[in-house]
């Protein structure tokens, strides 16, 4: 007789096939599976040491991550019974700028679904200008909706584990993407827009799976993040290398500070990618770690 934990892997791997033959129609990356593994359990020794590899092989990355100015997290969704996580100071907050707005979005449709906001077409606008085009006024408009309390209490609820203090923080948003308006920082660091690697490969891993707020809820935040309009960092290279392959995505830049982050889907790509960077040519960096990114995950795949 099959194991439990084998069944849950055969499982997966049919539902897999199912979504494949099905996708383009609606349906999730990966088929919805009522319990999965947290990030930490899919945390992988050898993807990460080709990680290391990788990253330190160029000598000004190597810097950046020694001084706590770069991190990276990556999930490989190629095999269903064997998904991968690797990072680098991927527990390490950071301000994120806007790349936080996908925690408004998650506390958005909680709310939608516990029915304590109204779905109407204005609040269907917003989130999709605050997602595709980063739009700060529509951003600082579902805020002020939802307020700070009830972001934080997504965030931090068991079934999400998004930003904990017991593992360096995570996904934060205490501040309007506006000039006026009350802060509240995180208890951690004082940041107002915050995140760290792990805690946002962990939101697209779940959302990937439908595991967050509920299977519908996660196909509408994944069709929000879908076709993203603004086309740099990761979205520029990946135009390039993956042109067929379904993008998910949410950026941020200010100043010194830039982040990127994409669920990459398509047919011969299926990862998770998220980088945070402090430093003036962040931006052009996250253009350039999309290869080499690559070339880890392949790598990790022949062992």
């Amino acid at each position: 007789m099959y194991s439990k934990k084998i069944k849950k892997h055969l499982l997966t791997a049919v539902l897999l096939i199912f979504s494949s033959i099905i996708y383009g129609q609606g349906s999730l990356p990966i088929s919805h599976v009522d319990e999965i593994d947290q990030i930490a359990v899919i945390e992988n020794p050898a993807l990460k040491r080709i990680l290391i590899k990788e990253i330190n092989s160029n000598k000004k990355w190597k810097r950046l991550v020694a001084g706590k100015q770069m991190s990276i997290g990556i999930v490989d969704l190629s095999d269903p019974t064997n998904f991968k996580y690797a990072g680098m100071n991927d527990n390490f907050m950071m301000y994120a700028a806007s790349l936080p707005k996908i925690a408004i979005l998650l506390a958005a449709m909680d709310a939608i679904d516990k029915g304590e906001m109204e779905y109407t077409d204005e609040i269907k606008t917003d989130l999709r200008l605050m997602i595709s085009k980063s739009n700060n006024q529509a951003s600082t408009r579902m805020i002020d909706r939802l307020g700070y309390q009830k972001i934080e209490e997504v965030l931090r609820a068991p079934k999400n584990m998004l930003y904990d203090e017991e593992v360096g923080g995570g996904l934060w948003v205490g501040k309007r993407y506006a000039a006026q308006g009350k802060r509240s920082p995180d208890p951690l660091k004082g940041l107002s827009h915050a995140a760290t690697t792990r805690q946002v490969c962990s939101f697209y891993y779940q959302l990937a799976l439908g595991n967050l707020v509920s299977p519908e809820r996660s196909k509408e935040m994944l069709e929000i993040m879908k076709d993203p309009k603004l086309h740099h960092k990761f979205v520029n290279t990946l135009d390039k290398v993956a042109p067929k392959a379904t993008v998910y995505r949410k950026s941020g830049s200010w100043r010194n500070y830039h982040s990127d982050s994409a669920l990459v889907w398509g047919p011969e790509r299926k990862y998770i990618i998220v980088a945070l960077i402090d430093n003036d040519y962040g931006e052009q960096i996250i253009r350039n770690l999309v290869r080499p990114l690559e070339k880890v995950l392949k790598k990790a795949r022949s062992l």
